[in-house]
């Protein structure tokens, strides 16, 4: 046994090792995912904007001599079966499948938030009335009711708009009905209606500024799933034109080439589905952390 000398400095204690929390971990995950997902939707925005100037090539453009060729430095995608370059052809058809995700999200998130506003502000048989009218939609199918309404029209870009639209807009109408409901028993609301102000006043002045962030955040995760619907309908055939490049239009059209064993045609076109909807739905999930902490709950695309 040795005694240390008066006046020695103590002997360290090595300290022990700095473990992070679990919290702290999820917040550095959370952080991260944000910005993969900002990165990946400013990257294709830049690509929709910037590569078909760039790229001085015609995406309809036929030269057989090039048919199927594999990706290489001067076709980064290859070409598909008419010989037409892969990479030009994605961008264009990530250009219109956007358009339509966009549009029919901000159609169908007017009709929701108006319905759902109506129904929770004026409340009785006008409330009753609507939310049959939402269950009676509900019932259906979207993907079957969407194909009856693109039925009716031909081919092109706005028939598959309001064909999306009318078959997504009932989980908005949910959402802004049960917000105005919550909205309803707060005490300036009270207020308002004491000093006389009418049930379209208060829903005009009060309730709709209130649920205009949720309704905000309903359109942003709906583009992804308007995408998905418009890829679904043009592969079926009944959405887009097949010499309008979409998405749905090129997986259509390279089902021949994947059961060749040309994997191309139809692996590049589907990232081009599933990577800018995952960003999209990556920064709409932040963005509803955001607005309620609470919520943790997976998205549901």
């Amino acid at each position: 046994m040795t005694c240390d000398a008066p006046g020695s400095p103590a002997p360290s204690v090595p300290s022990p090792p700095v473990r992070r929390s679990y919290g702290t971990r999820r917040r550095s995950t959370r952080t991260v995912r944000v910005r993969a997902s900002a990165a990946l939707v400013a990257a294709t925005v830049l690509a929709v904007l910037l590569v078909p100037p760039l790229v001085q090539l015609d995406q309809q453009a036929v030269d057989l001599g090039s048919k199927l060729l594999p990706p290489s430095w001067s076709h980064p995608f290859g070409t598909d079966d008419l010989g037409r370059d892969l990479l030009v052809r994605c961008v264009y058809g990530l250009r219109v499948s956007l358009l339509v995700g966009v549009a029919a999200a901000l159609t169908a998130t007017v009709i929701g938030t108006a319905v759902g506003a109506a129904a929770g502000a004026l409340g009785g048989w006008t409330d009753r009335g609507l939310m049959r009218v939402v269950d009676t939609f509900s019932s259906v199918p979207h993907l079957l009711l969407g194909i009856f309404i693109v039925a009716m029209f031909r081919p092109g870009v706005w028939p598959v708009v309001v064909s999306v639209a009318l078959t997504h807009w009932l989980s908005t109408a949910r959402i802004v009905r049960a917000e105005v409901l919550s909205l309803r028993s707060r005490p300036y609301i009270d207020a308002a209606v004491s000093g006389g102000a009418s049930r379209w006043r208060v829903a005009v002045r009060h309730l709709l500024p209130a649920v205009l962030p949720q309704a905000t955040l309903a359109a942003v995760l709906m583009v992804p799933h308007a995408m998905w619907h418009e890829s679904a309908l043009s592969f079926l055939g009944l959405g887009l034109p097949m010499h309008t490049a979409s998405l749905g239009t090129l997986i259509q059209g390279a089902r021949g080439s994947l059961l060749a064993g040309q994997w191309w045609p139809t692996l590049f076109p589907g990232l081009f589905i599933i990577i800018p909807t995952l960003a999209i739905a990556g920064l709409a999930g932040a963005w509803r952390e955001r607005i309620n902490p609470r919520s943790r709950s997976e998205l549901m695309l």
